[in-house]
């Protein structure tokens, strides 16, 4: 909350070119909602009118910040996106396609510096499924923006644009804006602007409000991660069986899992399915509006040390001025 008494307020800073951004929460989606704030979302909307384009970033992939966007974001705030952009990489790609694993700090493996045209089109049923995904349980057009760098081949670009069309993207541009800045992004820009104006949007959430707790969860665990079905510790059942008595059942879902999957398990790569999807705890943070479920081995505060800094920051209610941040 100290840290708050500032950071309520929106940052407004620019890009190289100019572009106005927001920068405003938007904590990891892996542990939390994963979006940018709502108050910053409508900061731009005024800003730009009615004829104008807000992005407005949903962190890591379409399992987790934007189920989390759709399911818990729109729904408080009332605001509904017009287009989802999809963003993949040649890397990601390869790595869901069986690629060896990328340890940080190390040399990145040759598969992933040498064109390999096998890995990149095996690692194409993990988008497919993000693009299933949205189509389908979030009714939203998608277009997808691959992002090129240095190692990737033209061979390995136009095989996931063309690959990403069949599977059902209203379009997928290959955007060269690490390298050109905004010159090498605005095909992908055009291309948004046209599916925001022509693309049908079928915006639906993937739960009810009145679905009980075990329901809201079983929906985003069998719909949108391809779980078989869920499975509760004994310490998940007890605070199930809690928080229907405290009426928290009308509360959002926002399941903490990992990033690097579409499942729980991160060493399961590309589209895996029929697994149990186990859920060891479930907590709630009713100030925020939701129950957050742990599933399998996920830390909900990652990289602490022995005695966090929050230990020595406080504030003076009557100056006002924050100690303890330096």
């Amino acid at each position: 909350m100290v840290l708050l008494k500032d950071a309520i307020k929106p940052t407004l800073v620019q890009t190289l070119e100019g572009t106005p951004v927001l920068v405003h929460c938007g904590p990891f989606a892996n542990i939390a909602h994963g979006n940018s704030s709502v108050i910053a979302d409508k900061i731009a909307l005024e800003v730009v009118g009615p004829e104008g384009y807000v992005l407005t970033e949903s962190g890591f992939g379409a399992d987790v910040g934007l189920e989390k966007l759709v399911n818990i974001k729109s729904r408080a705030s009332g605001l509904k996106p017009d287009l989802v952009v999809l963003v993949c990489t040649i890397r990601a790609l390869k790595s869901h396609g069986g690629g060896p694993p990328v340890t940080p700090g190390s040399i990145l493996p040759k598969e992933y510096r040498q064109e390999n045209l096998d890995l990149v089109a095996k690692g194409l049923v993990n988008l497919k499924v993000h693009i299933e995904n949205i189509k389908q349980h979030f009714g939203l057009p998608v277009v997808v923006a691959i992002n090129k760098f240095s190692t990737d081949t033209d061979s390995e670009l136009e095989l996931v644009r063309k690959e990403t069309i069949k599977y059902g993207a209203y379009d997928a541009c290959i955007a060269n804006h690490w390298e050109l800045g905004g010159e090498g992004a605005v095909d992908l820009a055009r291309s948004v602007i046209d599916a925001c104006k022509n693309a049908e949007n079928h915006f639906r959430f993937v739960y009810n409000d009145n679905d009980s707790i075990k329901t809201k969860i079983e929906k985003i665990a069998k719909n949108i991660y391809r779980a078989d079905s869920v499975e509760y510790s004994e310490q998940a059942q007890k605070r199930l069986e809690l928080y229907e008595r405290l009426g928290y059942d009308r509360l959002n879902i926002c399941i903490a899992k990992t990033p690097l999957s579409i499942s729980h398990d991160p060493s399961l790569k590309g589209a895996p399915s029929g697994f149990k999807f186990p859920i060891k705890d479930i907590r709630a943070s009713v100030g925020a509006g939701f129950l957050y479920p742990l599933a399998g081995e996920i830390q909900t505060m990652p990289g602490l040390p022995t005695r966090p800094a929050f230990y020595d920051i406080d504030i003076d209610t009557e100056t006002g001025v924050i100690e303890g941040l330096f």
